[in-house]
Parts: C-alpha cells; structure tokens; sequence
C-alpha cells in the first residue's frame, strides 16, 4: 500500500474569488508576494493568474513558467489551469517542478555547461553507488557511512557551493572525507556524461551567472514565473528564480513560512524575507481566509504558531463555524494509542457511515506506524500508508528491469552504467570514465565502446578482461532474446551473474535478503504472465509492459480510495482530510528529541501546525505514557506544545473516561447493530 487518496478540488472563476485572491490574480505590476495560510485556496489562485495574464495581458501561454516541487502538484496545477485556457490554442504554459525545468534549460545549454548531448540523468541510488566506489578508493576504508557522505555533497550542491569551497570549509574528518569525495564525484559525473538531480538546479545558475546571453534568452522565453511553495526553496532554487526574474520583475511567489518543515533538506524560509531586498518593489498580499476548517481547529493553530517569531504576520480565520472540542486522550502506551483511534474509525463507520477516506492518522516519525497498521488489519480498516516504496523503485527490481532493457536495447547507456558492475566484476569508477570517454571519441554507445582500441590502451588488462566478457555475454543474450521467452531468458541471466547469491552477501542479513529476492522472483513471475498472456511478447514488449506497470503502480497510489490514510506529518503537507488523529504528541517525537538537542523548535512547530491544518472537521490528539524505544519501554511526557493550544478548546479524556468512554461506545455499536439487524 502506497500514496495518500487525493482530494478533487473544483477551479473557479474570478467572481468567486474573495477579495485578497482576486487582487493576487489581477496584480501584474510589479513582483508579489502571496502570503498564503494553510487552506486559503492558494492553488486556485495561480491557476488565476496564469488565465488572467493570457486572457487580460495578452502574455502568450507559452510565455508563463509556473514551477512546484513535486509532480502531483504539477498534475493538479495542470488540471486546474487547462479548463480555463482559450479553447483551440495549442499553446500551452510550462507547468512543471524545479527540477524539471532545469532539466529543459540544459537540454538546450548542454555544450554551454560544458556536457555532450543525450547525457545521463542519475538517480539517488545511482549516485550513492558512485559515491561509495569512490569513498573506498579515497579513504582506504569500508568503514564510512555513503548516504551521509552524499548528503552533505547534495547540501553543498545546493548551497551553489564547488568542491574547492566545501573543502575551505570542511573542519572535521568527515567534513573533510566528504570534500575530498565530492571533488571526484564532480569528476566522474563529468566523465560519465551524467547529472544528478542537484546539477539540474545548480548548472543553469552557474550557466546564468557567467553567461549574460544565456540569461537573456531565457528570460526572454520565460516572461512570466509562477513560483509556488516558495517557502520550501534553498539557496540554488532561489537563485535560479531571482536570476530569471531580476529585471522584468514578473514574478508571482505563493509561500506560508508558518508551512516551511523541510530545513533538513535545504528549505530556508527565510527566503520569503530576503525577496523583500532583492525585489525592493514586492508587494505583499495575505490570504488569510481559510476554506478547509472549523474555527476550533484554527484558534489552536494560530494559538500555537503565534510562538514562533514572523517578519509577516497573519491570523487565519473561516466561515464554517466553530465546531467540537479538540480531543486530548492520554493512554497508557504506543499499542492502547493504535487500538483507542482504529476503535474510534470502527465505530464513527458504523455509526455514521462515513467513508473511511474521510480519516487520516499523522504521526512524526515513521516507526510509529507498525502499531496502527497492526490495529486497523485487525478490524478490518482498508489503509494507505504514504512513503511506502514502489515495487520498482527497490535495488533488486531496477536491477533486474535494466538488465532487461540492455537485452531489449544494447545501445541504452542507462541500463548498462546501472549493471555493469552489479553484482561487481571488478570494473571500478576509473575503468568506467575510460569507457565513457572512449565512447565520446569513437561516438559510440558505451557497449560498442567496449572493444574499442580507445577503450583497451586506457585500461589494465586486469580491468578490460571482465569488461569484454561482459560485453560479449550481453551480445549473446541479445541473440537468443529473439527467439527464447522472456522469463525464461531472465532466469538464465540472474542465475549466470550468481544474483541470489549476490543478495546473500550485500544484504545486512540473510532476511533481507530472502525479501529482497522474493521480489525478484515476483518480478519473474510479473514478466511470466505478461508472456502467457501473449506468447508472441519479445523482450522488448515486455519492457515497455513493465514501465507501463511501474507508471500504474506509482499512480495507483494517487487514485481516491476508500481508505483511512496513515502518514507522516512530513508527508501529509498539502492534504486535508475531515478527521484527523495526531498521534505520538510527545517530548522526543513532536518535538523530535534532535530538534530538542539542536535547539531548532520552531521547524517542530511549524511541523505541529501542518498537522492541526489539515483537519477539516475534528481533530484528536493523543500521547503515550511510556513508549517502546529501541525494544526497552521510555517514561512519556506530553508535547511542550499542548501547553500552547487554547485550554478552553479542548477536551482531556484520562484513562478512566477512556475506558467509560469504551463502554458508551460499545453499547452504541451493538445498539446500532440490533437495529440493522431488525431493519433486515
């Protein structure tokens, strides 16, 4: 289970905007600023604004640039805004996230930041593997932690910082080991051709701020940007938006700092702030009326904000009237908190009828969710838990799927970088740059490359003898995948490179392992019945079935399903749902106990504050009082923050009105059970 369930939103026209987003959509005179509070329909506004510039200031659809952080919201935006575009115009305004117009500037300015065409685009695990290769050669050790090393690489990436400088600033060891790697993980990205997902906003900033032509014909093409979330942007982002948009001051930036919870990945809410000193001429314009909830709900939110410090102040406010009580419910610990909330879902479903999308249970990390998913299997409660991983997206499963695609396709350079050296045959980063540069040479694809005279003067006999193999051994694949089934040439391939046993040696211990196989084998049984469906599937049909399943995979979990949504707070940003649990409402968990070491509170506020907000209706909030950490039992103590939420707003349910409460609640179920039955 995967995915929050979505939340269909209507678009509207401008006579149902209110008065603040009406003057947000109209002003075009200069650099805004949209101080939008959580539920005050900022969307809506953008997708406004983009039909006003088109239909009111005659800017040319694709002239408007409006950039996100995610591509969900980049559907949703899309779905908002075509509706209202003139009807037969083919063009369109770019939608998209930060990173995919980057990705479109350097499509366009490959050679000018010094990269050849058709580059390759890593992923996260492709570059955590060129990482750790080069941490072994670099620090003489396997005793290093390789996701730390390429955070801290991601985070001088976004901070527009080069190797050089990360190395000036590095002060302990392993400041300094992760230096010292970045500078070769810049040089192999280089000789591979490739970009991580940081170059494609770190390049075009680098590109802009050297290259006065290419910035000018990018704002040329970009007359108009549309930035939303703008409290989520580092430094790069920042600096790619304020360079596109410097002189022309066409700008529209939609942010809430109270909503800013991603400092650990680079987020500076501050941003909001240093636009006023970089557009001196911004005006700000604050939505404050919210569409989503209670008063109640809002009174505690903006009780508890309110003590964290603001350059804009704003107080949200709604029509909807006031509503229940928050609900406080102390239990005795993690598993009577996951049985209390699914016996609450049980009987409101029963009682009321209500559709179990209608509840989501948010907590801070994500441990906590084995309990809950423990209780709701119990009753019966459909859930989705959010952040669960695609099936694809699994080492094993990209494994297995891009030695498919190198059988379909010998020229895919992708797939191969990917297998090459997985299981490891001895081909190290070194022996790859050779490759890759002897490909550049003979304008060759990377396998054909292989046999290459370039390529065999570069390297040891040591290294060239396992790579020929390989090169030969993929050849004679590719000629019996013409007339050998699919699964059964999968298996012939995974038991050649020893996979399972592969498995066995790189997983932490022998059940990873079984689990990590067992979805290989899932995946051969997937391409199995792909192929008896249609005995006449080649390889290359089932590749393309495969994408299209891993497309379906990841979408199902956007689809509207009737289920009671379990997530991170993290990852509830941007839903809203009518009832709404907030689980884990204790010291050490919200706040977190690193936040309470690093003195940084006011994001775990903040963070408390997106869980309040996404309540429509009501909102329970429990603690525990002892926990099970680390498989020994911790004394609980409640949030800090519930000392800041209006006392005369909420309703303290202690262990005896609990079990009071248990008996009402069941004699009401069974009441309203007996009358079912007599109505049958």
């Amino acid at each position: 289970m995967s995915g929050p369930p979505g939340r269909a939103k209507k678009t509207v026209n401008q006579n149902q905007l209110n008065p603040a987003q009406r003057e947000a959509v109209r002003y075009t005179e200069g650099p805004l600023l949209v101080l939008a509070g959580a539920g005050s329909g900022k969307t809506r506004v953008i997708a406004q604004k983009i039909a006003h510039l088109i239909a009111h200031q005659s800017v040319a659809p694709d002239r408007i640039a409006a950039i996100t952080f995610t591509n969900k919201a980049s559907r949703e935006m899309k779905e908002r805004v075509t509706p209202l575009l003139p009807k037969g115009n083919k063009s369109k305004p770019w939608i998209s996230t930060f990173h995919t117009l980057g990705l479109r500037i350097l499509k366009e300015e490959f050679a000018a930041v010094g990269y050849r065409p058709r580059f390759t685009l890593f992923d996260a695990r492709d570059s955590e593997g060129v990482i750790a290769e080069i941490a072994r050669r670099e620090l003489g050790s396997t005793n290093f932690d390789g996701r730390a090393i390429q955070s801290r690489i991601s985070n001088w990436k976004n901070a527009l910082m080069d190797p050089r400088e990360a190395m000036n600033e590095a002060t302990d060891p392993q400041a300094k080991a992760a230096a010292s790697c970045f500078k070769h993980y810049a040089q192999a990205l280089r000789a591979y051709n490739a970009l991580d997902f940081d170059d494609l906003i770190c390049l075009p900033v680098q590109l802009f701020r050297q290259d006065g032509d290419a910035l000018t014909r990018w704002q040329a093409q970009l007359r108009w940007l549309l930035v939303d979330e703008y409290q989520d942007t580092n430094l790069a982002q920042y600096e790619l938006v304020k360079l596109l948009a410097q002189h022309s001051g066409r700008l529209t930036v939609v942010g809430d700092d109270d909503q800013s919870i991603y400092a650990w990945r680079g987020a500076r809410p501050e941003n909001l702030a240093t636009l006023t000193r970089d557009f001196p001429a911004l005006k700000v314009i604050k939505l404050e009326q919210n569409y989503r909830s209670m008063g109640v709900i809002l009174k505690a939110a903006n009780k508890l904000i309110a003590n964290n410090p603001h350059v804009f102040d704003k107080r949200l406010w709604s029509e909807k009237g006031f509503g229940e009580k928050i609900r406080i419910r102390a239990v005795s610990d993690e598993l009577a908190e996951a049985e209390a909330v699914a016996n609450q879902i049980a009987h409101d479903k029963l009682v009321s009828g209500r559709p179990y999308k209608d509840y989501a249970i948010l907590f801070r990390s994500n441990y906590q969710a084995r309990a809950f998913e423990h209780a709701l299997r119990e009753r019966d409660i459909p859930y989705i838990l959010s952040g669960a991983r695609s099936f694809f997206d699994s080492t094993e499963v990209k494994d297995a799927v891009c030695y498919l695609r190198l059988l379909a396709n010998p020229n895919d350079d992708n797939a191969l970088l990917r297998v090459i050296n997985s299981p490891r045959r001895g081909i190290g980063t070194s022996t790859i740059e050779a490759l890759v540069k002897a490909a550049s040479v003979n304008e060759s694809t990377l396998l054909e490359a292989i046999d290459s005279m370039a390529f065999g003067s570069e390297v040891a006999a040591r290294s060239l003898k396992p790579a020929r193999e390989f090169a030969q051994w993929i050849a004679g694949l590719h000629r019996r995948a013409e007339d050998d089934p699919p699964a059964a040439l999968l298996k012939v391939l995974l038991n050649d490179i020893g996979y399972e046993d592969w498995l066995l040696q790189t997983s932490d211990n022998e059940q990873d392992a079984m689990r990590r196989w067992a979805n290989v084998c899932e995946l051969l049984s997937w391409v199995d019945r792909i192929t008896q469906q249609d005995e006449g599937k080649t390889v290359s049909d089932i590749v393309a079935a495969l994408t299209l399943y891993d497309i379906m995979d990841r979408k199902e979990g956007e689809d509207e399903r009737d289920c009671v949504a379990l997530m991170t707070l993290h990852a509830a940003k941007g839903l809203e749902f009518p009832h709404v649990f907030l689980v884990g409402f204790e010291e050490n968990l919200l706040p977190h106990r690193s936040s309470i070491e690093a003195d940084t509170i006011e994001e775990e506020r903040r963070l408390a504050y997106v869980g309040i907000t996404r309540a429509q209706q009501t909102l329970g909030i429990s603690y525990t009082k002892v926990r099970r950490r680390f498989g020994k039992l911790e004394e609980c103590t409640p949030s800090r923050f519930l000392d800041e939420l209006p006392r005369e707003d909420l309703r303290f349910d202690g262990a005896a009105e609990d079990a009071d409460a248990n008996r009402t609640r069941g004699k009401s179920t069974l009441a309203h059970l007996r009358g079912l039955l007599k109505a049958d």
